[in-house]
């Protein structure tokens, strides 16, 4: 009776497990055991069943050192479906693929284990060519920077163009004002002084050194007179020189307001003498004054060299 019990028993056990795990209905299949280091294998699950089937997440080794290149879609074949996945090691060794799980109208089946050879690609060193480090290449010009570029000199031109345009519009006034005749320029002069109301802003000694400007200036354009580079001493004497030579008869106090006139500014420039308020505006008349007077003598001058 007890030895009955005992096969029974025995018998029971692997019934169970078969019902339980069914390996009948769960095969795998696999291209190789035995790869080189980033090599490829092909492993498929095969259940002949086409209905309620969930097929496993692969569960591989704890380090990680068999890795899922890539899980294909499931395959349908006749009355089969198929997973097939691409696995791969980047480790030497031998590691084992553990049992996968597969559900089957919410049974459990389990797969084989399989044991996966992983070997080292061997290099030789020796016969290997030896070649010198490359130079960085650099990256070919596109569309984009040769555009980016483009801008960049338009604006750079734009900005070159401002430039020039007041620079050269300054000078063609200037040059504008130039071509004016001396008496007429000097009289614009004496205009545009009094319009800087330089005076108001108690910028006395400024006053005097344009005013000045102005007077020697047109001595020098009408007179052919270094003016500007002469002092007052010299510029007086140059003057009466010039005046007994070429018969000018420039009247003495005419050559008298230029000498108070020019003395006068010395002073402002040299001594820091501020005079009053009457005393400018009479060497301002003065300055305007001389040159009404010199204007006509040497248009008269002029006219006479003509005729001879």
């Amino acid at each position: 009776m007890k030895n009955r019990f005992l096969f029974q028993y025995y018998l029971l056990i692997p019934i169970l497990l078969f019902g339980f795990f069914g390996f009948s209905q769960v095969t795998t299949e696999i291209d190789t055991t035995r790869i080189r280091i980033g090599e490829q294998i092909q492993y498929q699950i095969i259940v002949d069943e086409t209905e309620n089937v969930r097929f496993p997440k692969l569960f591989l080794d704890d380090l990680k050192r068999i890795e899922v290149v890539e899980s294909f879609k499931i395959d349908s074949l006749k009355n089969q479906l198929i997973k097939k996945y691409a696995l791969t090691s980047f480790d030497s060794g031998r590691y084992v693929l553990p049992a996968q799980t597969v559900f089957i109208k919410d049974k459990m089946y389990l797969t084989d284990s399989v044991i996966i050879d992983v070997a080292t690609v061997a290099t030789d060193t020796i016969k290997q060519p030896m070649y010198n480090i490359k130079n960085i290449k650099k990256e070919p010009y596109t569309f984009a920077d040769i555009l980016i570029a483009y801008w960049w000199i338009i604006v750079l031109i734009i900005v070159i163009g401002i430039i020039l345009y007041f620079v050269l519009k300054d000078k063609v006034i200037h040059y504008e004002k130039d071509k004016l005749p001396p008496f007429d320029r000097a009289m614009q002069r004496l205009k545009e002084l009094d319009g800087k109301q330089l005076l108001e802003q108690d910028k006395v000694k400024m006053y005097y050194v344009e005013l000045t400007d102005i007077v020697r200036t047109f001595i020098e354009r009408e007179m052919n007179i270094p003016a500007l580079e002469s002092t007052t001493d010299e510029l007086l004497e140059t003057i009466s020189d010039f005046n007994n030579s070429s018969n000018l008869n420039i009247p003495k106090e005419t050559i008298g307001k230029l000498k108070i006139l020019l003395q006068e500014a010395d002073l402002v420039k040299f001594a820091k003498s501020k005079p009053v308020f009457n005393e400018i505006e009479t060497h301002r008349g003065s300055a305007e004054n001389i040159i009404d007077n010199l204007h006509p003598k040497i248009v008269d001058k002029i006219k006479e060299e003509d005729e001879q």
